[in-house]
């Protein structure tokens, strides 16, 4: 008997140790921290950059055309043929606001570690490009915005959501919260016209605005992506992005100085559901148009992608450049070699930096055990 009782704490204790060596291993950060900022020293083609991030938005309810041959994103259509960069977004699971927000906004894959906090809090701190920024506006849901305040150092991210009680998603048409972000976004440049202080702000350089667009999510979840809300939303997304672009071109008197990129963080399944690696989830669209971005490059022959969606969404004949969700392809890039050379040598240089210090790292911890007093 004392055999047994001894064989089965032995077996638990060993099966314990292996399922915290998981945690142990896997939801470690991976994020490094100390090292210096690297920039290139050649001028960005754009002095501003305007984020748009369609919540829940599927690639294929984006690129499909209607049975009668119209886009349900009429203006977003013609920014793919005539002025812009498009592609697919791949996203990766957890197909979730929050990792995706982070990839796009900070460039890397969501900490594994946030996985044990219900993805709320940040386990650990990151840069991003909100905190690299000289100002950046935010609009949208406080479950987002606030997060990427949070981190930030000093006083330049400025965030203005809704109550979180309008995150209805029962609601019988969520489209008003884009509705209002839209609206704030006008009242922010029509209220600099009497705000000289704003003014001078929003003239500086290396400024950002984020909208963040939750309405098609909250009208899939309640409605389903193929329902009328959903389709409706989009057209909704669609016509206030016309309207946005012509107040910020206009207020910065068509400088051609304003890049601007319309993505999603993740799509949604049929049924409503989002989260897992399905394609309906994982495929997003992205289009990009405006300062150094490059515009419609003419396809003759055949893409590399065996996917079919090119013909499905009637676009074989544009050039499609895919991405991972964060990460910028040099396609996108309308600029000189060189410039393009010093941005993958910066990138490079981060890099290397981020090995020497987790090496630097590694080296201290090892030798703070060596050198820890006996107790």
């Amino acid at each position: 008997m004392l055999l047994w009782i001894t064989f089965f704490v032995v077996g638990l204790t060993v099966h314990v140790v292996f399922f915290l060596s998981i945690f142990d291993i896997y939801f470690t950060s991976p994020l490094v921290h100390g090292m210096t900022p690297m920039t290139t020293p050649l001028a960005p083609p754009a002095s501003r950059l305007v984020l748009i991030v369609a919540d829940g938005l599927r690639a294929d309810s984006f690129f499909t055309l209607l049975p009668n041959g119209s886009s349900t994103a009429p203006y977003l259509r013609a920014i793919i043929e005539e002025r812009g960069t498009w592609g697919v977004s791949h996203t990766r699971v957890p197909t979730e606001s929050r990792p995706g927000h982070v990839a796009l906004i900070a460039g890397f894959y969501e900490d594994v570690s946030s996985v044990a906090r219900g993805w709320k809090e940040n386990p650990v701190e990151f840069d991003s490009v909100f905190n690299e920024s000289r100002h950046t506006w935010c609009w949208g849901s406080p479950d987002i915005l606030a997060m990427f305040a949070k981190g930030a150092s000093g006083d330049h991210v400025y965030t203005h959501a809704y109550p979180a009680e309008e995150q209805d998603f029962a609601s019988t048409d969520a489209s008003r919260l884009d509705s209002w972000v839209f609206t704030q976004v006008k009242s922010l440049f029509q209220s600099a016209k009497s705000n000289s202080t704003l003014m001078a702000s929003l003239l500086q350089d290396q400024n950002v605005f984020f909208l963040h667009l939750l309405g098609i999510d909250t009208n899939g979840h309640a409605h389903r992506p193929m329902s009328q809300e959903y389709q409706n939303n989009i057209g909704l997304v669609d016509s206030g992005v016309a309207e946005l672009v012509s107040v910020i071109e206009d207020f910065f008197g068509y400088d051609g100085r304003t890049a601007f990129v319309f993505t999603s963080d993740h799509g949604m399944t049929n049924w409503g559901s989002h989260g897992a690696g399905h394609p309906s989830e994982t495929l997003t669209p992205l289009v990009a148009w405006g300062a150094g971005v490059q515009t419609p490059h003419k396809v003759t022959g055949d893409q590399f992608y065996q996917d079919g969606y090119l013909q499905d969404w009637k676009l074989e004949h544009l050039r499609r450049v895919d991405l991972n969700q964060g990460v910028l392809p040099v396609l996108y890039l309308n600029n000189s070699d060189l410039f393009k050379a010093e941005c993958m040598y910066t990138n490079a240089i981060q890099i290397l930096e981020q090995f020497k210090m987790k090496k630097k790292q590694k080296k201290e911890t090892t030798l703070s055990c060596l050198f820890t007093p006996y107790q």
